[in-house]
């Protein structure tokens, strides 16, 4: 009597079962894990954007009615037009301008130095004055706002554009983030560089800023961002029209006007004040992945 035949072994014997790539379970935590979330945040961040901007072409009665409306029954820019004849718009946003391209520009380049010196200059405390500049950023800028006030003051700021500018120059997360930036670039381009001759200022010029870019393109949008954005300081610092900024400016539109029938010029006035920063970060915004990711991965 013969010996029964072993089974065959199958070549994919053990091998665990994969799901078909369509498979209705697929499908459904594509669709909850995935698209769900991603058209929620969506719509929370661009709700709010697109019915400004439709209430701004919108009458008085197609706003306050209990009749809801989404779109405005004609494009009328009657709004906009009383926005910019009841305050100064003009000179707003001038002042927004001059404050945000220098007060970025001022910003951005302490960031770029200071950050090479704490990666690339020897000088004693460096690692304090480091642990220093993170403090800074995990305190709350409000907690400033009297001493800075009361030194502005002082010195004859008040209602002044230098005045606005001049207390935010220093930018502890563009540090941060810059000495991060730099601390993963190789060695061996600087050293070349000094063996050539080059001292700090050309090494920094013309070797560490043009491998950069991404990273300095992230911090000066954050930083004309919060320029253009900001209100407490502004508001505290001036109280005359003609150096007020945008957002300060809106207050003042708001002042203005009462009563329910100004909802729409405010909506107005709003989508003047954002349209500037949006078209900016539209320009720049690709920059931002490859900013605060560079140096993350290594070979």
């Amino acid at each position: 009597m013969s010996a029964p035949a072993p089974a065959p072994v199958t070549e994919n014997a053990g091998a665990p079962i994969r799901e078909r790539a369509f498979s209705s379970q697929n499908l459904v935590r594509t669709i909850v894990g995935g698209y769900v979330p991603l058209v929620v945040a969506t719509l929370i961040v661009a709700l709010p954007l697109l019915w400004m901007v439709l209430s701004s072409f919108k009458t008085p009665g197609e706003i306050v009615t209990t009749d809801l409306r989404v779109l405005p029954e004609s494009l009328s820019f009657d709004n906009y037009r009383e926005a910019m004849t009841t305050v100064p718009f003009g000179r707003f946003f001038l002042n927004s301008t001059i404050v945000t391209v220098s007060g970025a520009v001022i910003k951005v380049t302490l960031a770029i130095m200071t950050a090479y010196a704490l990666v690339f200059v020897r000088f004693p405390f460096k690692n304090v004055i480091f642990i220093l500049i993170l403090v800074a950023l995990m305190v709350p800028s409000q907690v400033s706002i009297l001493p800075n006030y009361v030194l502005i003051a002082g010195m004859g700021g008040k209602n002044t554009l230098w005045g606005i500018i001049l207390p935010g120059l220093g930018t502890a997360f563009g540090t941060f983030l810059l000495r991060q930036h730099f601390m993963t670039l190789p060695p061996s381009i600087l050293e070349a560089a000094e063996i050539d001759g080059a001292g700090h200022w050309k090494r920094l010029w013309s070797i560490v800023v043009p491998v950069s870019v991404p990273s300095i393109a992230t911090v000066a949008l954050v930083t004309i961002v919060s320029e253009w954005n900001d209100y407490i300081w502004p508001l505290i610092i001036t109280d005359r029209p003609e150096v007020m900024t945008l957002p300060v400016g809106l207050t003042l539109l708001q002042n203005s006007e009462s009563g329910t029938g100004s909802w729409g010029i405010l909506m107005a006035g709003a989508v003047l004040v954002i349209v500037p920063v949006l078209i900016v970060f539209a320009m720049l915004q690709r920059y931002i992945v490859a900013g605060l990711t560079q140096g993350s991965v290594t070979g």
